[in-house]
């Protein structure tokens, strides 16, 4: 699988750590968005997509994100210790509240997305410099074409309505 193309939106506040979101493209076939470009205490590292972890009230078994404090569907109080028992496996004790939706599967993998990003991050904040600049659009570029397939399929469908 290769990497195709890569976009870069860059995030504009001074003070932030999140300097840019990423739209990666592998084999002009499957885009991963939402990918982070973060200013780490050890570097710029990306950050996969990723979703809160859950757990279950313990009462009626909805899902509540580890640190809610409340059930969101019954509104028993729940332990606010449960999320110490979710740690990372790393060697490190820090706590685990999100899980990656995509990631690479190895260090090679990583290194090698990590450099491609990093590399299109540095042309994005050369041609930001430029006067004109126009930041790329990282969503809704698939939508253009769904809608005007919808929109064209809609169109046919009633043309062959009034002729039946």
């Amino acid at each position: 699988m290769i990497l195709t193309e890569v976009r870069i939106n860059l995030c504009t506040q001074r003070a932030s750590r999140l300097k840019a979101f990423c739209s990666l493209t592998f084999d002009d076939t499957f885009v991963i968005r939402d990918v982070k470009l973060i200013d780490g205490n050890d570097g710029i590292f990306l950050a996969m997509p990723s979703r809160k972890i859950t757990d279950h009230c313990p009462t009626c078994r909805e899902k509540n994100h580890l640190r809610a404090r409340f059930c969101n569907n019954c509104g028993v109080r729940l332990n606010e210790d449960r999320h110490q028992h979710h740690r990372t496996g790393n060697g490190t004790n820090r706590l685990k509240l999100h899980a990656d939706i995509a990631h690479p599967i190895n260090a090679e993998t990583r290194a090698l997305i990590e450099r491609r990003v990093l590399e299109s991050y540095q042309l994005e904040l050369a041609r930001s410099r430029q006067p004109g600049y126009v930041p790329p659009i990282l969503d809704g570029e698939d939508f253009d074409l769904y809608d005007h397939e919808l929109t064209h399929a809609a169109n046919s469908m009633a043309a062959h309505l009034k002729m039946a």
